[in-house]
């Protein structure tokens, strides 16, 4: 792999916006690469949800093993974020980004050829590896791929609606491979989508400014990798075991004291792989909270809705997917949400999205077990993605505002780890609240279906208020950083560098 070239012309490599600096030849192709495949990424965490029940037929699957296939991509994509951040800035982010193609490529081959669960299994931790490299990466490519303000803005803009886009994508999918096809087809597009960003990147994509002279944090690294893993884990094992079980506390508690140490090392190494600085401002800090609770509403709705659709009204896997279809406003919030951020500012964008969000939860939160489709329902799938849209553009362009230089790939590192543990986070939540609802409407005297569709709307008006009581949160302090700031641009970084694919391995000085 080129990753471990070196060049010995360093010389004329400067920082940002020197005068040897240029900006790539066809911008808006860069984009739409990386954006394609920041789509797909997301995507194949929802591509096998409704294909789950065929999976544990042919591989014969306990439920313990089925919901670790379902959860084993997210876990190590979430836990590995920060690390591939981190090594964007150390090795060069279109180094990195190849490389996590590569992984996330063949992992993709290997699970739709997995001959039985041992093999799915690592194959699903190495597609999420292999994201965990390119997310970060790719979105800290942005800044070079778009030098000027403005532009850079709406790119940045468009890609916090592409999570959403991506994940809706997937469901629809998975339901026309649960119709017509065998499961494994799912992967087809992952692998296709990373051998054409291998080959193309280096044609595309600039190499970016001259990696970090940094030591890499590997204490940090290990720590921060282990605890978010084991967080996620532990909320994943909610869904089957009480919160009180060992099964549940023992990861929860374990990560909990790693990621209590990792704070601790950070604190004081000089070479951190999250400087605490970086989440210190009141800006930053609550536009990754709209970020997580966006992600989180997303995928806790799908979650509920899914099982609504085939357990209760009885849809097949097919109409379930073509229930979600209004979710594919998304993809055209997505278009027009660069043009707004840049012209109201995320001030404005981000807690009117959560407002949105919100109206759409607390209609989809009247569902019942007779509600017909086209009503309330329809209306909150239409205002939801919407409002969703909307929050995401507009809190990641907030959150990586003024991201220094060499902290780029840290910044789209942590953005994502908020859109990864938003999901798992709302999901055990909202999971345990709907549950409870349930147990306590069932004790009335209401049958199965009722309760459980009680639950539902239980849970999903509840993130309602919780996505209305951070809007008001958003709005104070984004526009009391915009007024600090003065400013409502961000700086990822400057124009591309003349450096080649993975400049150099540093491991020593100081930067």
């Amino acid at each position: 792999m080129d990753c471990l070239t070196t060049t010995t012309n360093q010389a004329g490599l400067g920082h940002a916006g020197s005068s040897g600096a240029e900006a790539p030849q066809h911008p808006d192709a860069a984009f739409v690469l990386l954006g394609a495949v920041q789509f797909v990424l997301i995507l194949a965490i929802t591509v096998i949800a409704v294909p789950l029940p065929a999976i544990q037929r042919e591989l014969e699957l306990s439920s313990a093993e089925l919901a670790l296939v379902s959860a084993a991509y997210g876990l190590s994509f979430s836990g590995l974020l920060l690390f591939g951040g981190r090594l964007a800035d150390l090795l060069g982010r279109r180094c990195v980004f190849r490389l996590g193609v590569a992984v996330f490529g063949l992992a993709s081959a290997g699970a739709g050829l997995a001959p039985g669960v041992e093999v799915l299994l690592a194959a699903r931790f190495a597609q999420g590896a292999g994201a965990a490299l390119v997310a970060p990466a790719a979105m800290a490519l942005l800044g070079v791929v778009f030098p000027d303000a403005a532009r850079r803005t709406r790119a940045v803009a468009v890609w916090g609606g592409l999570s959403s886009a991506g994940a809706t994508a997937g469901t629809l999918l998975s339901g026309v491979v649960a119709t017509w096809v065998s499961w494994r087809w799912a992967f087809l597009i992952p692998v296709l989508v990373s051998v054409v960003a291998w080959l193309a990147a280096p044609r595309l994509l600039p190499a970016g400014p001259p990696p970090t002279r940094a030591r890499l944090d590997i204490l940090g690294a290990l720590l921060a990798t282990a605890g978010l893993s084991g967080l996620s884990y532990g909320l994943v094992t909610t869904l089957d075991h009480p919160w009180s079980s060992a099964a549940v506390l023992i990861p929860l508690v374990s990560s909990a004291a790693l990621l209590a140490v990792f704070v601790m090392v950070e604190a004081h190494t000089p070479a951190p792989l999250l400087p605490l600085s970086f989440l210190a401002a009141p800006r930053r800090a609550t536009a990754l909270l709209a970020v997580l609770l966006t992600s989180a509403g997303a995928a806790t709705s799908f979650f509920f809705l899914a099982l609504y659709f085939q357990q209760i009204r009885g849809f097949s896997p097919l109409w379930t997917s073509a229930a979600f279809l209004p979710y594919g406003l998304v993809l055209v919030v997505g278009l027009v949400a660069g043009r707004l951020v840049a012209r109201f500012g995320a001030g404005v964008i981000t807690p009117l999205g959560l407002v949105l969000a919100a109206a759409g939860l607390l209609l989809l939160g009247r569902m019942g077990v007779d509600t017909p489709y086209v009503g309330p329902l329809l209306a909150g799938l239409l205002v939801f993605p919407i409002g969703a849209g909307l929050s995401l553009a507009g809190a990641t362009v907030a959150a990586v505002e003024d991201a220094p230089e060499g902290q780029a790939g840290l910044a789209g590192g942590v953005v994502n780890s908020a859109m990864e543990t938003g999901p798992t986070l709302g999901l055990a939540l909202l999971v345990a609240l709907a549950g409870a609802r349930a147990s306590q409407l069932a004790s009335t005297g209401l049958d199965a279906p009722a309760a459980t569709t009680g639950g539902y709307a239980f849970a999903l008006s509840v993130a309602a208020v919780a996505f209305a009581l951070v809007a008001g949160l958003v709005a104070i302090a984004l526009h009391a950083g915009r007024e600090r700031s003065g400013t409502d641009h961000f700086y990822l970084t400057g124009p591309a560098s003349e450096a080649t694919d993975c400049d150099s391995l540093r491991t020593g000085g100081g930067s």
